[in-house]
C-alpha cells in the first residue's frame, strides 16, 4: 500500500540522522564533512540546538571573498552560516514543506523532534523522488 500524497509527511521521506557541525568548528571541518558524507548542507549545532545551516555555497561564496579568502584559516562555521536556519517538524505535510522551501528560496529544512533536536534533513531531491516514487532504478 502507498502514502497517498496528502497524507505524506516529512517524516516518511527525511534523510535520517543528519551530519551536523558545532558553530565554533573551523570551516575547514565542514568542508570536510561535506565531501567525506556527499550533502550539500549541515546543520550547525550547539547543544543540541540548531542554531543554523551551513552549504557548500555558503562555502564556495566565501572562499572567492577577497576579504575572506586570505583569513580562511580563522574562519569558523558561524561566520559563515545562515541563521536562524529554516526549520519544520517530521509530521509536517510534504506540501508545505515544499511550499516553504519554495517561498523562502532554500533548499535544505532541518526536521525537528518534539524536543527541538535535529532528526533529519529533507531536500528538494527528497521531494522529487516522493513525487516519482523513486527506488533508486535509473534504467527506466
Amino acid at each position: 500500500m502507498t502514502i497517498q500524497a496528502a497524507e505524506l509527511r516529512v517524516g516518511n521521506l527525511m534523510t535520517l540522522d543528519p551530519v551536523t557541525v558545532e558553530p565554533d568548528a573551523p570551516i575547514a571541518e565542514a568542508e570536510q564533512l561535506l565531501k567525506t558524507y556527499r550533502v550539500s548542507g549541515l546543520p550547525v549545532v550547539r547543544q543540541r540546538e540548531v542554531v543554523g545551516v551551513i552549504s557548500q555555497s555558503d562555502i564556495m561564496v566565501a572562499r572567492g571573498s577577497e576579504l575572506i579568502g586570505p583569513r580562511w584559516d580563522r574562519v569558523q562555521v558561524r561566520h559563515l552560516m545562515t541563521a536562524p536556519p529554516v526549520t519544520v517538524h517530521a509530521t509536517a505535510t510534504v506540501e508545505w514543506a515544499a511550499r516553504l522551501m519554495l517561498r523562502r528560496h532554500i533548499h535544505r529544512l532541518v526536521v525537528l523532534a518534539d524536543d527541538g533536536t535535529p532528526v533529519g534533513v529533507v531536500t528538494p531531491l527528497d521531494l522529487l523522488r516522493s513525487l516519482v516514487g523513486d527506488t533508486g532504478d535509473v534504467s527506466a
